[in-house]
């Protein structure tokens, strides 16, 4: 059952077709990336998913509903994720307290009578999302004195920390050391067990690596779609992005 789809999606910037026509479907539970030189689309292919743009023509539908005129909160809230390529983090509060305010956003009202035990609630699930993340042992770090990589990890778990149905995850590996990035490929690969992704990214060691499905955007349109193996033997993506990496 598919996830996301859109249908003839576009946005202009002037005389400049950024999306051009796009048909695009996500699966329920599948881990799909977007590739493409840089100007084909895909920054902005992602922004009008996640809100922060509205398209020019087209629909977006996200488990059967249609989102193309919702604004950014509200899609977020309807279980759409997005960690972009520049990290978006809290400096001045330690990692653990980055993860318990993303959980907290997902609650309606701030109520300073809370119960104890529904503050510990959180409190132990933000500890179990840094596990994941792996940064479990740096809880009381403030993220400013984190490394690159951890902190990468860290815009994850403040991903994950709103329980999202779609993850879109751009770039997540941009700067990383051949050594983090190897961690990070390792765990989106955890985090896609059972939860949908979209990955932008042009390191074709990790889009090659964890893919199930592979998206060629190309002057804004899609150029190609499928399978890893496919991919590298398609003669035309080959001519337009691969040659050369």
């Amino acid at each position: 059952m598919e996830i996301l789809k859109t249908e003839s999606l576009g946005k202009s910037f002037g005389g400049l077709r950024a999306v051009d026509g796009v048909n695009f479907r996500v699966e329920e539970g599948e881990l799909q990336s977007i590739i493409g030189p840089n100007g084909a689309g895909k920054s902005t292919f992602f922004k009008l998913i996640s809100g922060e743009l509205h398209p020019d023509k087209g629909k977006i539908w996200f488990r059967g509903e249609d989102i193309t005129a919702l604004p950014q909160h509200v899609i977020s809230h309807r279980g759409i994720s997005i960690a972009y390529q520049l990290t978006n983090i809290f400096p001045r509060l330690t990692t653990l307290e980055n993860i318990r305010v993303a959980m907290q956003s997902r609650k309606t009202t701030y109520n300073f009578w809370t119960r104890t035990e529904a503050l510990r609630e959180l409190g132990d699930k933000a500890q179990s999302i840094l596990e994941t993340v792996e940064l479990a042992s740096k809880r009381d770090e403030l993220a400013c004195n984190l490394s690159h990589g951890e902190q990468r990890h860290l815009e994850l778990g403040i991903a994950l920390a709103t329980d999202p149905a779609l993850l879109l995850l751009d770039e997540p590996t941009a700067g990383m050391s051949l050594e983090e990035t190897e961690k990070t490929i390792q765990l989106i690969g955890e985090i896609a067990q059972g939860r949908s992704i979209i990955l932008v990214e042009h390191k074709m060691k990790v889009v090659m690596k964890i893919s199930k499905k592979i998206t060629v955007m190309h002057d804004g349109k899609i150029l190609a779609e499928g399978s890893p193996e496919e991919i590298q033997a398609n003669e035309r993506v080959q001519e337009v992005y691969l040659k050369g990496r």
